[in-house]
């Protein structure tokens, strides 16, 4: 089952950094982020983390939790999340069931070779468990200024 703009998110069920277990009804009623990214302490994903963190406040005002999702581990997540001191919980995905249910698992080149590898990508799920906006194959620089933007306005549409 794969996400659809202004349709209900598929059922699955996850685990986070912190024991948190994430389904498709645990945050129901607050505005869920959910940024995938492809590996834990690479440059790219350093960055988006921590723009992530900096603003992470803004987002928790805006009724909104955010949840990174990568295919790592929970042991490097753990690592991940104390290292940059992250204020919102890592969704190990190491079966990528939630990757493929949101059709980030793309063909990549890497060093020549072709690898199945997870396109930067962001999803935004309102307060009625419904997706609203999508991010496919982003660039990090101003990014998660403009996930902001959009809580926000989801927000006030209320």
């Amino acid at each position: 089952m794969a996400v659809v703009l202004n349709k209900s998110i598929p059922e699955f069920e996850a685990v986070a950094t912190g024991g948190v277990k994430v389904t498709q009804h645990s945050h129901h009623g607050k505005i869920v982020v959910l940024y995938f990214y492809p590996k834990d302490n690479t440059p790219g994903c350093t960055t988006e983390a921590m723009q992530f963190r900096d603003k992470y406040k803004d987002f928790a005002k805006a009724g909104a939790v955010v949840f990174g999702v990568s295919r790592d581990n929970m042991k490097s997540h753990d690592d991940f999340k104390a290292k940059l001191e992250l204020p919102f919980e890592l969704i190990a995905d190491t079966e990528e069931k939630m990757c493929h249910m949101f059709g980030v698992v793309k063909n990549k080149i890497m060093y020549g070779k072709k690898v199945k590898g997870i396109e930067r990508s962001t999803f935004l799920i309102g307060v009625d468990g419904q997706l609203k906006q999508e991010w496919r194959g982003l660039k990090v620089p101003g990014h998660v200024d403009e996930v902001l933007v959009a809580v926000k306005a989801l927000k006030k549409a209320g």
